[in-house]
């Protein structure tokens, strides 16, 4: 083997996911690698070039990815030593949508697909992280789509589901075109072209044996090595690859290229000994990529009983833990969990109107605290606030008990589907928490205001809303109370400040994880209380004074303060991974104990797990840092 080769199987050995492989693997890859040398500034490929037969390992130096949005270029990913890039020719077959080039000299390798393909096909822990490195680069070109400076949270639902499709069955052609063997080339190309489909199944008493697809026609008839007259089946390719009809866009991506494949067949148990059901294409595999997840959501708005809603939520649970282990992002896991779970939320508000009669007044229905957020992934308990629009006084108490009736049967069918009641009491069936328009705008007034007084009253969970089902313009009213008060309210923010700051601090001096001395959790680390809540708390506040409207959950408040506050971009970006790592960190505890995740066994952890998790504590005081000097906090220094 050269010395060359030699050298770049060592260096590969060292990076995932190179290092799933055997050294010998590693070799037979490197004799094919192309090196290049990029001067400064030197573009590998650009947004809307067709795709290379490579995809590129960072040698050395750095490679920026960027976007271009609205004329504007901007960074979304910085490949170093050791990064793999461009990899969409793997997953899909569109152009390139972002541009590769050179922050500096750099040298990067050039790994052919075809050279590399046939080693994801036997390793899934290859194929999994390079679905984790596409679906994170093709996150990032959303996660940074903004407009006029101003991320758009609402995009989110519909642009980042690409990849949790992965786990998703397939939609396919189930009805597709089939023919006998005896049948004659001419005749099936003129079938396949008035049927407008490019591909078909050759059967033998319903069963496949082969499949013909324009990409045939094109390289064994129309070059000339097969006459037009000939019988179908010398220009089939077979065996088929067969797959059953729930396939997962995983599994199908992973047949496809194990067996360097276009389309797969579709039968009734898998395999080629029995009857034809579908054909999926390569074609099928894109569309499902910017498909919505939708199934679940039609059937919770078709749902009539809470027995169906939770049987839904089970299957979101199922999901969740099936996208964690094939790691899906966690912010794209957490917009799909809680469009279902608003969804479920507003199902069982309607299953209510439609027991008690239709509402006497206009009102709205908002999620507060982690639905409010959008970051619910476990089953947590319920956390809602219910205003009706004003009325005359005379009407008052009968709108107001209709309303606190449709509550508290909502509550009880949220309940039934396995959201807790808060043991607060924050929620609509609490005759607090149910009111008039002009009740809340004294309430939001009073605690924002005299914040210090019934300070009880004030959990900050009340500033993360959600509208789930009602007039949006009640909640629009809401966020102006909120915004007009927040302008130059020092007293305000010193409470809240004060409030984000007080929580324990989550390792000691000497960089030990502080843990629960005792009490059932003895030994345990609390990442909710002591890792989470400071970063959630914290990025309310900051959103809060520099008047962001729009933006309730906790990731996108950081990205958008690093857009907003650019001097201190770095410490939001940082704190914005981290609270995503975190939030990893306790759904798989919540997932595996089957319950809410607050606390971690660190004696069941990895040494690595448990250096990620410390990781992810260390921008903390860097930002506990920023908020005293912000607001100028003297209680803490």
């Amino acid at each position: 083997m050269n010395t060359i080769a030699e050298h770049i199987a060592d260096f590969l050995k060292e990076y995932p996911p190179f290092d799933n492989l055997t050294f010998q693997e590693l070799s037979d890859i490197a004799t094919n690698i192309r090196v290049i040398n990029l001067e400064k500034h030197a573009v590998l490929f650009q947004n809307n070039d067709p795709l290379h037969d490579s995809f590129y390992v960072v040698a050395s130096g750095v490679i920026n990815l960027t976007t271009i949005a609205d004329a504007e270029e901007t960074l979304i990913n910085k490949c170093h030593e050791g990064d793999i890039f461009g990899l969409r020719p793997f997953f899909a077959k569109n152009n390139y949508m972002m541009t590769a080039k050179a922050r500096e000299e750099s040298i990067v390798y050039a790994i052919p697909i075809a050279v590399f393909r046939p080693f994801v096909a036997n390793n899934s822990d290859v194929l999994n992280f390079l679905l984790e490195s596409f679906a994170v680069n093709s996150r990032h070109t959303r996660d940074n789509s903004r407009s006029n400076g101003k991320l758009d949270p609402d995009s989110n639902f519909m642009d980042q589901q690409n990849e949790m499709q992965y786990i998703q069955s397939l939609s396919y052609n189930n009805s597709p075109l089939t023919t006998e063997s005896h049948h004659i080339v001419k005749d099936v190309a003129i079938l396949m072209t008035e049927s407008m489909v490019d591909n078909i199944v050759i059967c033998e008493k319903n069963n496949p044996i082969g499949i013909v697809t324009h990409a045939d026609l094109s390289s064994k008839i129309a070059t000339g090595r097969y006459p037009i007259t000939e019988t179908i089946d010398k220009i089939m390719s077979s065996p088929v690859v067969t797959v059953i009809e729930n396939v997962s866009l995983a599994e199908a991506q992973l047949l496809m290229l194990k067996h360097n494949v276009s389309h797969l067949c579709v039968t009734k148990d898998g395999t080629s000994k029995s009857a034809v059901k579908g054909i999926i294409s390569e074609h099928d595999l894109i569309v499902a990529q910017a498909s919505n997840p939708g199934v679940l959501i039609k059937e919770i708005k078709r749902s009539q009983l809470p027995k169906d809603l939770k049987q839904i939520r089970d299957r979101l649970s199922d999901l969740i833990q099936n996208s964690i282990q094939k790691n899906i992002p966690i912010s794209h896991v957490s917009n799909i969990a809680s469009e279902i779970n608003l969804a479920i939320i507003k199902r069982a508000v309607e299953l209510s109107i439609l027991d008690l009669g239709s509402p006497p007044a206009r009102f709205a229905w908002l999620s507060i605290g982690s639905q409010g957020r959008k970051e619910q992934l476990l089953l947590t308990d319920q956390d809602s606030i219910l205003i009706f629009e004003d009325v005359a006084p005379e009407k008052y108490r009968e709108v107001k008990d209709y309303f606190l009736r449709l509550a508290k049967r909502t509550t009880a069918i949220l309940e039934k589907v396995g959201y807790e009641y808060c043991p607060n009491g924050h929620m609509g069936s609490n005759m607090l928490w149910c009111k008039s328009l002009s009740d809340w705008t004294k309430q939001y007034n009073s605690w924002m205001n005299t914040p210090g007084e019934n300070s009880n009253d004030l959990s900050s969970i009340f500033f993360d809303y959600e509208i789930v089902i009602g007039e949006a313009k009640i909640e629009e009213v809401i966020e102006n109370v909120v915004f007009k008060n927040a302008v130059n309210n020092t007293l305000f923010f010193d409470f809240l400040g004060n409030d984000a700051l007080k929580r324990n601090s989550p390792l000691s001096f000497f960089k030990k994880f502080i843990v629960e001395e005792e009490g059932p959790q003895k030994g345990k680390f609390d990442i909710k209380t002591r890792a989470l809540m400071p970063l959630i708390d914290s990025a309310r506040l900051l959103i809060l004074s520099a008047n962001i409207k729009g933006i309730k959950n906790t990731y996108l408040r950081f990205k958008q303060l690093a857009i907003t506050d650019s001097k201190n971009a770095e410490i939001y970006l940082s704190c914005a991974e981290a609270f995503l790592t975190l939030s990893k960190f306790r759904t798989v505890e919540g997932l595996k104990n089957d319950d809410s995740g607050q606390y971690i066994n660190l004696r069941e952890m990895s040494k690595t797990d448990k250096e990620k998790l410390k990781n992810a504590l260390t921008p903390m005081k860097d930002l506990e840092e920023l908020i005293k000097s912000k607001f100028q906090l003297t209680q803490f220094s």
